[in-house]
């Protein structure tokens, strides 16, 4: 078991009333992690300190920046060990996706490195004469980043790279399915001499996580968020943001289309599905939730996938092997589950898996999915994935764009230019051509429409999220008033 305590201004610290909550193993049922459970006292004093924290970082130079960063780059490397013992105790993800976790989250804080010299300005056309008009941005003060336990270093990280790199000091909310991942990289960025106060780590017990997030966007001293996160919760953020006047960026909830036209090449779409809709057990707010393929090739198609499917098992996340581990939690599994047996009874053919071992859950293809069926449109976030038969080209684009989320999606063609057609009229922040549906690079704009949320990740995309637009004129000579 782990103990946990808040990052608050440097210094580790149990929560201001003492409590602690504890994170349950999901595969052995243990206590993987007792963690500080913070107070809004607690959460004011994370504020504070990365309010006081924010003039000195913001007033360092762009290469001393970028300096800190990649050297923080380097420690969250060098913890590779404990951050994958961590998160396999907390989350039941296996060592390979902890792994890809930590290599992703390190490129992801040298790219925003790379950025800090990048935060530029214009000048501007006047019609004032001997007028001088900039365009400056400007980092905007603290920012709170909200983080999910789904694939808890990336996203952890995501939350404060770029706000860092553009100036801003950083309160990161971690998730109480997580604590000791989110807090670990906490202590890294720490280690690398970032200073005090400019990251700050706040825990909480689940019981209180409403009013922690309340607290800390009304707090006057933050002037961004960004969460990413289900899209009911993302709603209530959004909300609390608004009353607050506080600008908010959101990467919600997906279910990811692959199209599979008639003369795509089945053996790629079928591994594409096979990766996109079971890596890291579907907890992926881009997994492959539905695969849409033409009706002359369905039957082949789905072949092509069981087969595929059925050579990957999930198992306990501790083993070399375990290509798959648990999901999230008992809960978790027993509602997918609970998905499967609704489209059974309701038609559907269940092809591959299905079955249910506590929290974890095997590889599940269920084909001939309808819309009468709860599959058809909720999102399983779960190793499931449903086979919905299309008529056409034109059908297949009109259920992709029947469901409320517009996250990611993928087309799998033959003619790069039917496909390009296709994807053009797919609503989606994010579509790829003859690859998977999950697919992350730290310099791609990331983000969704629609239910998927608003705004974007990814280096010179976000800088406009957590910077300040300001415009300032220079008058370099007389100037003619009217009176």
């Amino acid at each position: 078991m782990r103990c946990v305590e808040l990052l608050i201004g440097g210094r580790s610290v149990c929560a201001h009333s003492g409590a602690t909550f504890d994170r349950i193993d999901p595969f052995t049922g243990e206590v993987a992690s007792r963690a500080a459970a913070a107070t809004i006292e607690d959460a004011d004093a994370a504020v504070a300190a990365a309010q006081a924290a924010f003039p000195t970082w913001s007033a360092l130079g762009p290469t001393e920046r970028r300096h800190r960063l990649n050297a923080a780059a380097d420690v969250i490397a060098s913890l590779a060990g404990e951050f994958i013992e961590t998160g396999i105790a907390e989350t039941g993800g296996t060592r390979g996706w902890y792994g890809f976790n930590v290599m992703l989250a390190a490129s992801m804080l040298r790219e925003a490195a790379s950025m800090t010299t990048q935060i530029t300005g214009e000048v501007l056309p006047t019609d004032v004469p001997g007028n001088l008009a900039l365009a400056i941005r400007r980092p905007c003060g603290v920012v709170l980043g909200i983080a999910p336990w789904n694939a808890p270093v990336i996203l952890g990280v995501r939350a404060l790279a770029m706000p860092l790199a553009c100036g801003n000091t950083v309160v990161l909310k971690a998730s109480e399915s997580c604590p000791g991942v989110h807090r670990l990289i906490g202590t890294a960025l720490q280690q690398a001499g970032l200073g005090d106060g400019v990251v700050n780590v706040i825990l909480n017990a689940p019981r209180d996580a409403a009013a922690i997030v309340e607290r800390l966007i009304a707090h006057p001293a933050v002037r961004r968020v960004n969460f990413t996160g289900s899209t009911a919760v993302g709603r209530i953020v959004a909300q609390i943001a608004a009353k607050h006047l506080k600008p908010v960026l959101l990467e919600l909830g997906g279910k990811a289309p692959l199209l599979v036209l008639e003369d795509a090449d089945l053996d790629a779409a079928a591994a594409a599905a096979n990766f996109g809709a079971f890596a890291n057990q579907g907890q992926i707010c881009m997994s492959t939730e539905r695969v849409l393929v033409e009706e002359p090739i369905a039957n082949q198609f789905v072949e092509k996938l069981a087969a595929r499917a059925q050579t990957i098992h999930a198992a306990d996340p501790r083993r070399e092997d375990a290509a798959l581990g648990t999901l999230i939690s008992v809960d978790a599994a027993a509602r997918i589950h609970g998905l499967v047996a609704d489209a059974v009874e309701k038609g559907a053919r269940l092809v591959v898996g299905g079955q249910v071992d506590g929290a974890v859950m095997q590889p599940t293809i269920l084909d001939g999915v309808t819309a009468k069926m709860k599959l058809y449109d909720e999102e399983s976030f779960g190793p499931l994935v449903a086979v919905i038969h299309t008529r056409d080209e034109e059908e297949a684009i009109q259920i992709a764009n029947s469901s409320p989320y517009g996250l990611s999606a993928s087309v799998f063609s033959k003619d790069t230019a039917r496909a390009l057609r296709v994807a053009a009229r797919i609503d989606s922040g994010i579509c790829h051509i003859n690859g998977p549906t999950v697919h992350d690079e730290p310099n791609m704009p990331f983000g969704g429409v629609k239910d998927s949320g608003y705004g974007r990740f990814g280096s010179k995309a976000s800088i406009a999220e957590f910077t300040d637009l300001r415009w300032i004129t220079v008058q370099t000579d007389a100037r003619h008033y009217p009176f």
